[in-house]
């Protein structure tokens, strides 16, 4: 029996989106297929059982980018997809920050939402998709979730803000904002722009809340016609009167702990010495792991409400800054003498160091994805070890937040990097995470503007950023700027906010509550302006601008360009030419498909040498210009001349000297070098050469009108109707043309009358 499929449509940004559920993955707690034109993002949402002696909520969100979605076989070895790429960690990390504050507090069952693309055209993007299939499986599945969840993308097209636009517009757009949100709050923000004011940007947030509000009513109606019943799951509940006690109990302690002068150190140590005390002191000394697990949490909430009491009543902050103050700021450049630039960014207890690498755009970065992209020559990489916070920690790959934080600050400083055209460069930036107590992400993109002005990389504009936080109670709220780690985890939001004095670049906002309305994000974006043009002016104390031109052991590139068909005989059979080129004169040399050859080279030298070898190897032939050639064939009517590589002519008998030549070889042998004329180019490319024309001082014109050989053999016409090389009949004091006038003193080249055409 074949499954009964239902559909919902509904509108996203004027254009027609659907939903359908009930055809495939019925297994599944929830699942749905949702479409845009020909894009198809399919999302299942399943729960399972409480995994023992956990104590968070085990969600888990997983992206599989499917490359059949786009016709596209993957790229590697094994001819499948393998480990998630960037952008699918991206996608499934940005799915993931707006449903997590939505499920139910205390809840410990384990939640799989496993999303995969089906079909991916080329108009329309596939995240936003994502966002909004996953709440629909969560808002029909048996699983408790208080949605749903509305996304949307914005873009910024000639000077018109765009919902929901298409991969084409967002090519040109300058902003790529990106939005999900509750009914009545906003619960995620990711951005990158092109220096976008607050205020528009402020207007975009808006309007992209109102824009999701069908998606959401969608979804309430599909969980009210087809939702399964929600499960019973056991939710762990805290003792409020445990926290009353516990708050009671280290409250006086805490506060003390709190005036004192700030170090993350004696802040985090004191906590633990109070908190180990407390737990002896409630809990006895060998308590039960139940009861010491109630305790523990008890005076967790202690510390926090404590803490977030204090800055909410008292504007008292950790480490007693007033709530619009930035730390301490210092940077540095030129740290590493062998990299092509380093930044060092210090912002009290956080300090980033970044590296900056230019290369060729030969190792620009291939990509194999389904967004559209073959390839991008600046990458982002954030390494976060576990000394950066004092802590012991496997060393492995990438997680996904340091993937996502590179992404951020990677989004930050694209919109000022000069072009390719101007700055044919491939760059790599590093951003080393050296301690790390709040707004590491930011602390990156400041380092990386010092590390690029400090390689001498022309960017329009330094980049600055800076993390802002709120602590929210009922009405009552606190925006904080430059938050602390401990404000970070005990608060309910994380706005990181970069750009430069002209405007936004980036922006990306998690929250742990339900939602924040715009109202507080255009407030919070107005103190984050002022908190990164202070910053800005720190910077700059450093390092004004980008330093007059590249360090010396950076590679210097600079381009030519060369005619299409001459790209193969700069790569050579094999590449044995380019290979030779490269290790002779110690340069690395690029070629594009439209003949533009990118030459990279420590020596200016080595830069000069590789040039005038390819120009060679490039160069076409033009009539009057003079060579030096070698004989490569012998001939009896005349000698072959290569003169550029790969490229000969033909130099006639009749053009080899001013007197008359009876043997070829009595003026050129094979092997021999030759200084030659080209007189004339035929239609077919053949060419003619003459070393008449610069012994006798003609142009190449005059040399034509002298050229006299007949074109069906090369014969010698200088001798009227004889033989192909020419009988000579100049002992009858004439020939046919009217004598040879060598002999009696007269015009060395005979008359000037044009070649006949027989």
């Amino acid at each position: 029996m074949k499954p009964e499929a239902k559909y919902y449509l509904t509108q996203l940004g004027g254009k027609e989106v659907s939903f359908e559920t009930g055809r495939i993955a019925r297994l599944a707690g929830g699942s749905v297929i949702m479409r845009q034109g020909d894009t198809m993002m399919f999302a299942a949402a399943t729960m399972g059982n409480i995994r023992e002696g956990t104590d968070f909520f085990p969600l888990t969100v997983d992206y599989e980018e499917r490359m059949y979605a786009g016709g596209k076989i993957p790229g590697s070895f094994f001819r499948r997809e393998g480990r998630p790429s960037t952008d699918a960690t991206l996608v499934a990390r940005i799915t993931d920050r707006p449903l997590r504050p939505l499920f139910p507090d205390g809840m410990r069952n384990e939640v799989q939402v496993v999303l995969m693309s089906l079909s991916a055209d080329d108009e329309n993007p596939l995240d936003m998709l994502a966002i909004n299939a996953a709440s629909a499986a969560l808002m029909i599945s048996d699983i408790p979730f208080d949605g749903p969840v509305g996304a949307v993308r914005v873009g910024f097209v000639d000077g018109e803000l765009v919902v929901n636009p298409t991969l084409e517009q967002m090519a040109i757009s300058t902003l790529d904002l990106r939005v999900a949100g509750t009914k009545d709050a906003i619960t995620m923000v990711e951005a990158g722009a092109n220096e976008v004011t607050e205020v528009l940007m402020a207007e975009a947030l808006q309007l992209a809340h109102q824009a999701i509000q069908p998606i959401i009513e969608t979804q309430l109606q599909m969980a009210a016609e087809i939702g399964k019943s929600k499960r019973d799951v056991k939710v762990i509940v805290k003792d409020s009167g445990l926290t009353v006690q516990a708050k009671e109990a280290v409250g006086s302690r805490l506060e003390a702990l709190l005036d004192q002068e700030y170090s993350k150190e004696n802040l985090y140590g004191g906590i633990d010495e109070i908190k180990n005390a407390y737990l002896l002191e409630a809990a006895g000394e060998e308590p039960t792991a139940e009861a010491l697990a109630a305790y523990t949490a008890a005076f967790d909430d202690a510390e926090k409400a404590i803490i977030r009491d204090r800055i909410l009543n008292q504007g008292k902050r950790p480490d007693n800054r007033k709530v619009y103050e930035v730390r301490e700021i210092s940077s540095e450049i030129d740290i590493s003498p062998c990299a092509h630039g380093s930044g060092l960014f210090t912002r009290g207890e956080t300090q980033v160091l970044t590296l900056a690498t230019l290369g060729t755009p030969k190792e620009a970065q291939e990509l194999d994805n389904l967004n559209g992209m073959e390839s991008k020559r600046y990458m982002h990489h954030y390494n976060f070890p576990p000394y950066s916070t004092g802590e012991t920690k496997r060393i492995g790959g990438q997680s996904r937040r340091e993937i996502g934080h590179g992404a951020l600050a990677e989004r930050a400083l694209v919109p000022v990097l000069p072009d390719e055209v101007t700055f044919p460069y491939t760059l790599r930036l590093v951003s080393e995470v050296m301690a790390s107590n709040g707004s590491s992400s930011m602390a990156s993109v400041c380092g990386s503007t010092l590390a690029l002005m400090d390689a001498g990389v022309p960017i329009t504009n330094p980049v600055s950023g800076v993390a802002m936080g709120l602590i929210k109670e009922g009405d009552k709220y606190a925006i904080l700027t430059d938050i602390l780690g401990t404000e970070d985890h005990l608060g309910d939001m994380d706005f990181k906010v970069a750009g430069t004095r002209n405007g936004i670049t980036a922006l990306q906002m998690d929250i742990k509550i339900a939602g924040i309305t715009p109202q507080i994000m255009a407030e919070a974006l107005d103190r984050a302006k002022s908190a990164r043009l202070y910053i800005l002016d720190q910077m700059l104390q450093t390092i004004a601008e980008p330093r007059p031109s590249l360090k010396s052991h950076v590679p210097r590139i600079e381009s030519i360009k060369v005619p299409i068909d001459k790209i193969g005989a700069i790569i050579g059979p094999g590449g044995k030419n380019i290979r030779a080129l490269q290790e002779e004169t110690n340069t690395k040399i690029d070629i594009s498909d439209d003949g533009t050859v990118f030459i990279a080279s420590t020596s200016g030298v080595g830069f000069e040498e590789a040039r005038d070898r390819i120009l060679a190897l490039t160069e076409t032939a033009e009539i009057g210009k003079i060579y030096t050639g070698k004989a490569v064939r012998i001939a009896d009517f005349g000698a072959f001349i290569e003169i550029l590589p790969g490229v000969d002519g033909m130099v006639h008998i009749s053009q080899l000297a001013s007197d008359r030549v009876e043997k070829v070889e009595d003026v050129v042998n094979l092997g021999d070098e030759l200084t030659v004329m080209v007189i004339d180019i035929s239609p077919e490319g053949k060419i003619r050469l003459s070393r008449k024309a610069l012994l006798e001082g003609w142009t190449a014109e005059e040399a034509r009108e002298h050229d006299n050989p007949r074109k069906s053999g090369g014969g010698d016409r200088r001798s009227g109707g004889g033989d192909r090389r020419g009988g000579d009949r100049r002992s009858g004091g004439s020939d046919r043309r009217g004598g040879d006038r060598r002999s009696s003193g007269g015009d060395r080249g005979g008359d000037r009358r044009p070649p006949r055409r027989d």
